[in-house]
């Protein structure tokens, strides 16, 4: 770990022993004065340690320093170890040097401010221990997501942002100009990491992705982080394996590595057990009618439809074999009922609905030329696409996991929103 302008980060200081000499650089998150004693609550990217600061030690002039210095001023400070019981972590540092770096006056952020104003000062609102408990559950969660592809046999693959052609439906594209022609930003990487699975079989990659949906739900962003995996030779059964996996790592890996955040955040996680339930989009209709959903055989699942099943379960559950009508032209009909594909969602539970969309790709070069033109979609905008099947075809399947949504289920976070630093929705594209 780099030490920049210090001997120890904070949480590294609550473990050391009585008189320990050390330097710390944060900032002041909490602060208050008794009898001409200050207390300063030291935080940094680690956590927080408790700093007094006293004249003996440090001198008026410093000790004026601290008493004017401001929430969120930075600060660096040196000083001797010092163990309390009444100190938070039952640490603090005795100051007898303290540098105010950079002043702070009136900072905004105060409790109690309500929702839009946190999301229109965002970029201050990271400093929140809540915020700062959630992006370092987000990013164990993409550690542990790595981790299980890279130890799965999986190869880090990237694909392009700008794109000629919709992957998801016209409907949902972010048109842009690209040096006069029409292009648009990516709805998923799957379509190259099929291309990529015929020289390495089983490959990932982790980047964002931009759906245009005009959706004011907990659950929806026009740019979200998609982790993306497509595999040589798998079946609709092999997908599910595949998620199985993955999510049960990620989930497990948040609830062991993250314990602190999770607690931070008044979250008691879980991780659940694996195999998830599978059940068929019939099943899954049936259980959203009796629930009082308004849903007929051939829509696809509604945000209302897809929290009425995942109440019903503890454990994320796989929803499989959707109506043709309901998905996307790639998925491969299911050739003992060709009225639906063979696809899968899997759900997260608490109503939060789902968190990845999946299945087994259409291998054959004929059958996808008829399911794009079923669509009405321009043959010639999938050349390289249909290539792939002509030149050593092969069956193969794979999914998109929606990181955001992931986060917030583990998490148990009310707002998709909340799962990203700095969240794009159809209102907002600032800070």
């Amino acid at each position: 770990m780099f030490r920049f302008s210090k001997t120890h980060y904070a949480s590294e200081a609550l473990g050391l022993g009585e008189g320990s000499r050390v330097r710390l650089a944060g900032w002041i998150f909490r602060k208050r004065e008794l009898g001409g004693v200050i207390f300063i609550v030291l935080r940094d990217s680690t956590g927080s340690i408790q700093v007094v600061v006293r004249e003996p030690e440090i001198g008026p002039s410093q000790l004026r320093s601290a008493r004017e210095a401001g929430l969120e001023s930075s600060i660096i400070v040196e000083g001797v170890i010092r163990k309390d019981p009444r100190a938070p972590g039952g640490t603090e540092v005795l100051a007898n040097s303290l540098e105010v770096v950079g002043e702070s006056d009136n900072y905004p952020i105060r409790k109690g401010a309500g929702e839009e104003f946190l999301l229109d000062n965002r970029h201050l609102h990271l400093r929140s221990r809540s915020m700062w408990a959630i992006l370092r559950i987000r990013a164990e969660a993409l550690r542990a997501a790595r981790e299980w592809f890279d130890s799965n046999g999986f190869t880090s693959v990237e694909a392009p942002s700008i794109v000629g052609a919709a992957v998801e439906g016209g409907a949902t594209l972010f048109e842009i100009n690209y040096f006069g022609k029409k292009a648009y930003l990516t709805q998923s990487s799957q379509f190259y990491l099929e291309a990529a699975i015929f020289s390495l079989e089983n490959v990932y990659t982790i980047q964002p992705s931009f759906r245009a949906e005009k959706s004011r739900t907990r659950r929806h962003l026009t740019e979200f982080w998609h982790v993306e995996a497509e595999m040589a030779w798998a079946d609709l059964n092999g997908v599910m394996e595949v998620v199985e996996g993955l999510v049960g790592h990620m989930a497990s890996a948040v609830a062991e590595r993250g314990a602190e955040e999770l607690e931070i955040l008044g979250r008691r996680f879980d991780p659940p057990d694996t195999p998830f339930p599978r059940i068929s989009y019939d099943e899954a209709v049936d259980i959203a009618k009796r629930k009082g959903v308004d849903i007929e055989w051939g829509d696809d699942l509604s945000t209302e439809a897809e929290r009425a099943v995942s109440l019903e379960f503890d454990s994320p559950v796989f929803v499989h074999r959707y109506p043709k009508s309901a998905k996307a032209f790639y998925h491969m009909p299911d050739p003992s009922r060709p009225e639906v594909v063979l696809c899968v969602d899997l759900l997260a539970p608490e109503g939060i609905g789902e968190i990845v969309g999946g299945g087994q790709r259409i291998h054959d070069y004929d059958l996808l030329v008829q399911r794009i033109r079923e669509e009405g979609l321009n043959v010639e905008d999938y050349k390289w696409y249909l290539d792939l099947r002509k030149y050593g075809s092969v069956p193969h399947g794979g999914f998109g996991l929606g990181l955001e949504r992931t986060v917030r289920w583990i998490a148990g976070l009310p707002h998709i929103r909340a799962a990203v630093p700095f969240p794009r929705t159809i209102t907002r594209v600032t800070p």
